[in-house]
């Protein structure tokens, strides 16, 4: 998280009663300047501090996982009530895997229904995951992709790339919620063609640290 102190509480209270399963919470902050932190303290059992930059957050936090399966989770993103279900469902039997939940916006607009479907289906045309749908794996797979790649932005296609090796993303169909305040505050179109260009010109191998200038 980074300065998330109006979203951080109503994603984390949901996630309580798991942490009595074996659930461990994990939250690591970037730097926030607002009450994330605060807020966020007596709702997890560890509260971590790292420089901003998401690669370097999800990564101090899976170094301090005890679990067996790793899931990353934007502080602005909930899951479904009944997630931890569905990944012991999905996951059983798998000693390494990895994957995804499909994605709904949280915004009323019908052009949000259009861009979280095409975002699904794109990951499981392609294969690829993206933060805004929780990704989660084993943690023997982790260990052996060496993480998330220390870049400013793009690294959890990156990511994916790596975990391809080892099989085919897992689709769990039940949706997370995440935030659309991107394509609110930004305006939707203006949003969908900076992200679809910055991901071509990432495809033709422009690099992350120029790309993260773009998107900034």
């Amino acid at each position: 998280m980074l300065n998330e102190g109006e979203a951080i509480a109503s994603t984390l209270t949901p996630l309580q009663k798991d942490r009595s399963q074996g659930v461990e919470l994990i939250v690591v902050d970037g730097g926030s300047s607002d009450n994330s932190c605060e807020l966020a303290l007596p709702l997890t059992d560890q509260l971590l501090h790292a420089p901003p930059g998401r690669a370097r957050q999800m990564n101090l936090g899976a170094a301090h996982a005890r679990g067996e399966l790793l899931l990353f989770l934007h502080a602005d993103s909930r899951l479904p009530e009944n997630y931890l279900q569905l990944l012991v469902a999905a996951t059983a039997g798998r000693q390494q895997c990895w994957g995804r939940f499909n994605v709904r916006l949280s915004g009323e607009k019908w052009l949000f229904r259009v861009i979280e479907t095409m975002m699904n289906w794109r990951s499981r045309l392609s294969g690829i995951c993206t933060g805004d749908q929780a990704i989660f794996l084993s943690a023997p797979l982790w260990q052996r992709c060496g993480g998330f790649p220390q870049q400013p932005l793009m690294e959890d296609i990156e990511l994916s790339r790596r975990l391809k090796r080892y099989g085919s993303p897992l689709a769990i169909r039940p949706p997370l919620v995440t935030s659309s305040r991107r394509w609110e505050e930004n305006g939707t179109l203006r949003t969908i063609v900076l992200m679809w260009r910055l991901r071509l010109l990432y495809f033709f191998g422009v690099s992350a640290e120029t790309l993260s200038r773009q998107y900034r």
